[in-house]
This record gives C-alpha cells, structure tokens and sequence, in this order.
C-alpha cells in the first residue's frame, strides 16, 4: 500500500546517524538529540512483517506521547517535543540493554511457557494453581535482554543481568522501582477507560548527565496487552478467550497461518483486506486505550510532510 511509510531516508541538519530497529527509525542530531520516526512496519515474533499498516506509526506515537505526558511526574522521560504526528524528539540516552517487562496475569510468552509446565520464569516462581490469563497475586517482572535486529528478545533472571554487568545494582533497583510504579499507574489509567493491563514493557536509558529515563514507547499496543474489563471475570469462571486489546491478535493470525517466526517458516501473505481490519484494530485500540477520538493525518505524501515538520523543527530550536 503506497499511504504507509515504512522505511526512511531522511538527512535532517547537523545528522550525524540512524538507527534502525524493528518499527522504529532514529536518527541521531548533533550527539545531542533523537529524531524518532514511526513507521508504519509491524513486528511480531521479532520478525518484521512484508507490508506496512497504514496510521499504524501516528497511532504508537501519539499514545506513547500521551502517556509520557500522564506519568511524567513518577518517572522522568527522554521527550521534548513531538513536532510531526509519526515523530517524537528527545535527548540522546545511551540504552540500558534490557526490557523490564512487567506482568499482572498469565498472559502471552508466560502463559505458553506455564503450558509447557514451567513454574518459573525469569528466575520469578509462579504459582501452581493457575489458569491462562488469570491475575498474579503481585505484578512479577521478567526482563528480556534487548536483542540486535533480526535477533530474538531472550528471557533473563535478575541474577543474570547483575551477575553478568549488564546493568550495575544500583541502576537495577531505579528501573524495577520505576517499572512497578509505571505499571502501577498505567493500571489505574486503563481501570478508568473500562481495561486491564494485562502485561507490558519500558525501556530506559541515561542521559548524559547520568539521570534514569524513561525512552522509546509506553503502554501502546505493541507493547502491552489490554484486556475489556466488563465481562473479564465471567470469561475466566467459564474458560473462555478474554476480549484483548494488543497486537496478540496478529500472533494468533500468525500461529494459525503456521508461522511463530521459528527457521524455515514461511510468512503467510497479507492481503489488502487483512491489512485494512489491522490498520481498524489499531485505531479502536487508540480509541480505547485514550478514550478519545483517532484524527488521521493527511497520507498523501508522509515523507514529505515528516521531512518538512522536522526541518521545521529543528531550524527554530
């Protein structure tokens, strides 16, 4: 579809970088400041998909944009400003190399490994007594290192992160500390807008004058999973499928299709039509989620107008 954007190739002034990752392009200016630009590219099993979802970028970015702005006073972020509706910018940080991923149910990755019979993950015990998508006595974090492209995220204990240097004791009790307490206040959010958060994750980094920060996205469908509370625990009581707000829906499609991203497995094609009820889940996810209503932005040309936005931008800081 030509109204996506799905790879850039932009030259902003005094650039000195890009960066590619799965959904997400940054371009480094000055060793000062971060262009982020979302695309419209999906990714799910760590794979990017072949074809680009449209409003899928301006849906991620304004979310995370909007939720950096309802928890700034808990946790300090890397934004300044979000001059286009698929950019943000901020200071530069250099990236912890972990997820702190945070979970109150037994949903996804953790539900499949307890169906597998495991009781443990990330080095977190989980109770013997439970069914897919019930809630945990307490939220559990289970980190994943952050993998380079094409790479898969792998699970790993505390222990492990500490033991091997990844992230020094000290910085680990601010990001744990900031992960719960995140969590905890994108639960009370979700609550008033009739949803769950199920599980999600942050990213963090340092800034250069060595202060924690909150980087990347937050509480945004590709990096949580919302469930409707109405109805929530009737769905539980009688087994069946708990109504998901996530891109979860796109792994089932996938898992149906025989592709979970392992070698050899082939990506089922994407047809128009299929792409279109994605690009709709997205924006009832970004109605839901900000409880307010999705403007799309002109797509006549994205490059374009991002190029100028930015330019713009930069030339007035």
């Amino acid at each position: 579809m030509s109204n996506t954007i799905t790879t850039t190739d932009f030259n902003f002034p005094n650039q000195k970088s890009v960066y590619r990752g799965k959904v997400r392009e940054v371009y480094n200016i000055n060793d000062a400041l971060l262009v982020m630009v979302a695309t419209d590219r999906l990714s799910a099993f760590d794979v990017v998909l072949p074809k680009g979802i449209p409003y899928k970028g301006q849906i991620l970015n304004q979310i995370a944009t909007k939720f950096m702005e309802l928890t700034e006073d808990i946790v300090p972020n890397w934004l300044i400003a979000t001059p286009d509706p698929n950019v943000a910018v901020g200071h530069l940080c250099e990236p912890f190399k972990v997820e702190m991923v945070i979970r109150g149910y037994l949903s996804g990755h953790a539900a499949r490994e307890y169906a597998l019979g495991k009781r443990e993950i990330c080095g977190v015990n989980m109770p013997d007594y439970l069914k897919e998508n019930d809630k945990f006595p307490e939220p559990i974090i289970t980190p994943t290192t952050k993998a380079d492209n094409g790479e898969h995220d792998a699970d790993i204990s505390r222990e492990d992160i500490l033991s091997k240097g990844i992230v020094s004791e000290e910085d680990y009790v601010v990001l744990e500390k900031f992960t719960r307490d995140l969590y905890q206040r994108g639960t009370e959010i979700a609550a008033s807008r009739g949803l769950i958060l199920v599980d999600t994750k942050y990213e963090f980094g340092k800034t250069k004058e060595g202060v924690i920060v909150l980087i990347d996205e937050i509480h945004t469908p590709d990096s949580s999973r919302y469930f409707y509370a109405e109805g929530y625990q009737e769905r539980q009581n009688s087994g069946e499928e708990q109504k998901q707000l996530s891109k979860e829906f796109v792994r089932r499609w996938l898992i149906e299709n025989g592709f979970q991203g392992l070698e050899g497995q082939q990506i089922p094609n994407m047809t128009d039509e299929y792409i279109e009820t994605v690009s709709e889940r997205y924006i009832e996810l970004y109605e839901n989620i900000l409880g307010e209503k999705f403007v799309k932005a002109d797509i006549s040309n994205i490059d374009e107008r991002i190029e100028k936005n930015v330019v713009e931008y930069l030339a007035n800081i």
